[in-house]
């Protein structure tokens, strides 16, 4: 890629980062749709989730460890508990309410293609962390 011109590596960079966020946008829109499409407000219990998620790596993990590889660090290993539970609790929520009654399949089948999405997305921006453009720190 460094031998490309300049004005075509931006062009790629805006093309991931566009293809980002109408991954990001498309799995708003699914969680929302599965809601509204079916009159049912209560898939919206995963949102919960979604916020809760990226929380104990804002807290207890420094920018400069790893979460991908093994550490003694304690506070690291909490975080990869308490993100994994979040993370299942994501998929569970719209499980159990089917379960329950509460929802029907097709709500429960757009909410988890919305959380597959929105994962592919957390995906896509971790792999374009690879590039130094897009680094936070």
């Amino acid at each position: 890629m460094a031998d490309l011109p300049g004005h075509i590596r931006a062009c790629l960079h805006t093309g991931k980062l566009a293809l980002l966020a109408i991954l990001v946008s498309g799995g708003i829109v699914m969680q929302i749709l599965a809601c509204a499409l079916y009159n049912n407000w209560w898939p919206m219990l995963t949102v919960i989730m979604y916020v809760l998620l990226p929380m104990p790596l804002l807290f207890f993990v420094g920018s400069d460890s790893s979460l991908l590889s093994e550490s003694d660090n304690s506070w690291v290993n909490v975080t990869k508990f308490l993100t994994g539970a979040s993370a299942v609790g994501s998929i569970a929520i719209p499980v159990i309410l089917k379960h329950a009654g509460v929802i029907g399949w097709g709500a429960l089948l757009m909410e988890l293609s919305s959380f597959f999405i929105l994962v592919l997305s957390i995906v896509c921006y971790i792999g374009m962390g690879d590039d130094n453009d897009y680094r936070l720190l």
